[in-house]
């Protein structure tokens, strides 16, 4: 029994927080990849472009819920979802237009973008702001649990109770379906036949007819997408706050460097990796050890090994372990 109870505890606060953010963190880190592998630049303002299409869905959920409308047992924000990816899409074609589309035509050096895209990661990150306000801002309604820890004793009889958050859930079916229509896209469509096309070798695609006006535009309409995406479903798990998204451009960037830049199926693996790190490593083992251990080896402590207000640390260590022996990633995408 107190095996069983150890691993509902490790469920409870380490393996199921891990999948959820690791999903999140995966959905981040593909936006990311995608705009590196394409576009060929690092786009710093990703943090922030996911912090404006939260900022919207969360403002269309109140809206939604003044009015009485719900989604029943699921959150409201789910309705609003799709007007929230409206605005973020229209937000990046527009910044595109005003902002990077005139360096593309003069042929400016990505280090060059690098810089642009952080003054529009400081431009965003103030509009964001000054319309919803620096706190934090919590949308969530409908049914909080999958399975509450009380259920989960009665059910089974052990000490230690499961708790499975909707959010979570959510998370995770969310992140399944975003992720498999992507790769069918990329992998079955013609104009993802293109995008890969366009992103091994643009001269070549230029020659083959490929338009990159076309390429660029449906490349921004999925990053706004996936961004929004990630960005509510981290809201929905945690809570809103704008600092916090520009803070998650560390553990985004660290998801696609590890993986691979440019490779899609390296984002999704640095983003759990960085994420179970992130958690295995801030967690406090006590009650998990007292329940494995004998009663004369139990420790007295809390057994952790950094403190969670350093779980960034976490990101910013691997990255650089990356950056130095290994740069182009896991899956072998572009070198940094």
């Amino acid at each position: 029994m107190d095996i069983l109870n150890a691993i509902v505890a490790l469920s409870n606060f380490v393996l199921i927080p891990a999948i959820a953010y690791g999903s999140q963190l995966a959905l981040g880190a593909l936006g990311v990849t995608l705009i590196y592998g394409i576009l060929r630049f690092s786009n710093f303002a990703h943090g922030d472009t996911m912090a404006f299409g939260t900022m919207v869905t969360i403002l269309v959920t109140w809206w939604f819920q003044s009015m009485g409308l719900g989604f029943g047992v699921l959150p409201t924000a789910l309705l609003a979802l799709p007007f929230g990816i409206a605005a973020c899409m229209a937000l990046v074609l527009v910044t595109d237009r005003m902002v990077y589309r005139f360096y593309r035509e003069q042929k400016a050096k990505p280090v060059i973008l690098v810089i642009v895209s952080i003054g529009v990661m400081f431009v965003l990150n103030g509009l964001v702001r000054f319309i919803i306000g620096p706190g934090d801002q919590r949308f969530a309604d409908g049914e909080r649990f999958i399975i509450n820890a009380r259920d989960f004793k009665e059910m089974t009889g052990l000490e230690e109770g499961l708790a499975f958050k909707t959010t979570q859930g959510i998370t995770v079916v969310t992140a399944v379906i975003v992720v498999a229509l992507l790769f069918w896209f990329l992998n079955r469509t013609r104009t993802g036949k293109s995008m890969r096309a366009y992103s091994d070798n643009e001269d070549l695609a230029l020659l083959s007819g490929i338009s990159p006006d076309r390429v660029v535009m449906v490349t921004w309409l999925i990053v706004a997408a996936l961004a929004t995406v990630a960005g509510v479903l981290y809201g929905l798990d945690k809570s809103f706050k704008p600092f916090t998204y520009f803070q998650l451009l560390l553990p985004i960037f660290a998801s696609a460097i590890v993986g691979g830049l440019g490779s899609p199926l390296g984002a999704i693996a640095g983003g759990f990796i960085i994420a179970f790190s992130e958690v295995f490593i801030t967690y406090a083992w006590k009650k998990v050890l007292e329940y494995m251990l004998p009663e004369s080896l139990e420790p007295s402590g809390l057994v952790q090994l950094l403190s969670t207000d350093y779980k960034f640390a976490v990101s910013f260590v691997i990255l650089l372990i990356v950056l130095l022996f290994r740069p182009t990633g896991l899956f072998k995408g572009k070198a940094v």
